[in-house]
């Protein structure tokens, strides 16, 4: 905007400045015009009277004139070309002996004055006069561009603060404070509106997740326990057996997708930081999957035994467990690879991979890749869980097939 404001502004300045300056040149070169068909004027009337009163040709003193005299129709003297020796009595302006000449003709007493002036000088000048003017313009276009960006570097400060606080996500306090233009505070209040819009928008949503699992808790727990009760009954059939074996496995997805839902609508803070083995952490996750996990292919692990992560033990817990999971889900039974690369945890699969769409995508909240069983919030976990962290969760497909889920830990981490 400040780069806009001072070349629109320089922009204006620039056409005054060349009308300006070209209304200068014409200026100057019509007084020299006067000042040359005056100086011509003199120079005649002085050589004229003086040589009617002592009888010889009385010539200019200037290198750059020259007189010459002869009677009407007789040859032209030695140096005057007969072009401009049969021009009309005047004021002329002649090119023809390849420079610009002013030449003035007059007649007194039968014989025929010429004035010759050579312009190469007042040419020079011209130049020079016409060289500082567009240097000048330029320097004052220059100075204006300069002095208008800083002038609206000044102005937009205050915008540009007020940006800087909305990126930063505000600490609390309203944008509209005392000491702000009328313009700015007007931005600032709209600001705050729309702040205090979303902050009820995102209460009203917490506090659903909030009921909704909790409500669900109770009676979850209540099908659980009858499920399980019908499973040591002896006299269950296969099928009803099956059955309740589903109910148990139903109501346990419903009881994560219940807990999900819980920690999303927190804010997910690390309550207790301290240094975790971060080999030893994959794989108990890994460990825990047990016994989804326990048909499939081991991981293949290569993480440094002495890598350490200074972190809250359950929400990393949460982390690898869920990535370990999308990747079993996806990974169509082949082995799963986690590397740690410097600060980058990657858990990688040998599945379909995201295909053409963004694979940044799979982040958001109840997105299912394909059929896939799944509630659709364990990678949006994730993302949430390491933005409380001030981790960056990456996603992308792999070079020769699968999908690797990235966990840059950054500079904080061991």
């Amino acid at each position: 905007m400040r780069i806009r404001i001072a070349v629109s502004v320089t922009a204006v300045l620039v056409v005054l400045i060349v009308a300006q300056s070209l209304a200068l040149v014409r200026l100057n070169e019509e007084m020299e015009e006067e000042f040359i068909d005056g100086t011509l004027e003199e120079q005649l009337h002085y050589s004229i009277e003086h040589s009617r009163r002592l009888g010889t040709l009385i010539g200019p003193q200037t290198p750059n004139m020259t007189l010459y005299r002869f009677a009407p129709g007789a040859l032209p003297p030695q140096g005057l070309s007969p072009a401009l020796a049969g021009l009309a009595v005047g004021n002329h302006e002649e090119w023809s002996a390849g420079r610009e000449l002013h030449v003035a003709v007059r007649e007194a007493d039968g014989q025929r004055y010429v004035l010759v002036y050579d312009e190469s000088e007042h040419r020079k000048r011209e130049s020079a006069v016409v060289a500082t003017v567009v240097i000048g313009g330029l320097v004052l276009s220059a100075l204006s561009f300069l002095l208008v960006y800083a002038i609206a570097a000044r102005l937009t400060r205050g915008l540009e603060t007020l940006a800087e606080r909305v990126e930063e996500g505000g600490d609390g306090t309203p944008f509209a404070e005392d000491g702000l233009e009328a313009e700015l505070r007007v931005v600032a209040r709209a600001l705050d509106r729309a702040e205090a819009r979303q902050a009820a928008v995102l209460a009203r949503e917490r506090d659903f997740n909030a009921n909704l699992s909790h409500e669900l808790r109770t009676p979850l727990a209540g099908i659980r326990s009858d499920a399980e009760m019908l499973l040591n009954d002896p006299v269950l059939s296969d099928k009803a057996r099956r059955r309740a074996e589903r109910i148990i496995a139903t109501t346990d997805r419903t009881t994560t997708l219940a807990q999900s839902l819980l920690l999303l609508a927190r804010e997910a803070r690390p309550q207790v930081l301290e240094p975790i083995d971060l080999s030893a952490a994959v794989r108990d996750a890994w460990t825990r999957l047990h016994p989804a996990g326990a048909a499939a292919a081991a991981p293949s692990i290569r993480v440094d035994p002495q890598a350490e992560l200074v972190a809250d033990p359950g929400l990393l817990a949460l982390v690898l467990r869920n990535l370990l999971e999308n990747a079993l889900r996806h990974g169509e039974g082949r082995a799963i690879e986690v590397v740690l690369e410097g600060r980058r945890l990657e858990v990688c699969d040998r599945g379909p991979g995201f295909g053409d769409e963004d694979p940044a995508r799979c982040f958001e909240r109840f997105r299912r890749g394909g059929a896939k069983p799944g509630h659709g919030l364990g990678l949006a976990l994730v993302r949430h869980i390491c933005t409380a962290c001030g981790w960056e969760a990456r996603a992308a497909n792999r070079p020769d097939g699968g999908a690797c889920l990235t966990i840059d830990f950054g500079p904080a981490s061991r």
